[in-house]
């Protein structure tokens, strides 16, 4: 099984990084709109890694099902991943990738609802 704990904590020691990277060190070398496109796959990064914390303490008490980290990994990979490109040079029309990152991580939370829900609703 994936320790998706370790992954989330990785996720976190990667958003503090490149977080710190776009508030000093490439905020000098782009333009507006692409440090804003840094902030905000950061800001996604963040805050996906700690939801992903959670969903790793969920999976190990049985609760959530490892669909659901997949779907956010994945989600934010794509996500964030293709506005940091961007930022770095990638051309423009890249950006048609980060809507199915928002799509996943969407789908991941919604999974997440969906399975728990169903899990109260065996133990009534």
């Amino acid at each position: 099984m994936i320790n998706w704990i370790s992954i989330a904590a990785i996720n976190l020691a990667i958003a503090v990084g490149l977080g710190a990277f776009g508030a000093h060190g490439i905020k000098n070398m782009v333009n507006a709109q692409q440090l804003e496109w840094w902030h905000t796959a950061t800001l996604y990064l963040f805050i996906h890694a700690l939801g992903l914390l959670l969903v790793g303490l969920l999976i190990r008490l049985n609760i959530a099902s490892q669909t659901t980290a997949w779907l956010l990994q994945i989600g934010v990979i794509i996500f964030a991943g293709s506005l940091y490109a961007m930022t770095l040079g990638a051309p423009r029309w890249f950006g048609a990738i980060t809507p199915i990152g928002g799509v996943l991580m969407i789908a991941g939370w919604i999974w997440l609802a969906v399975t728990t829900f169903r899990l109260g609703n065996q133990a009534s």
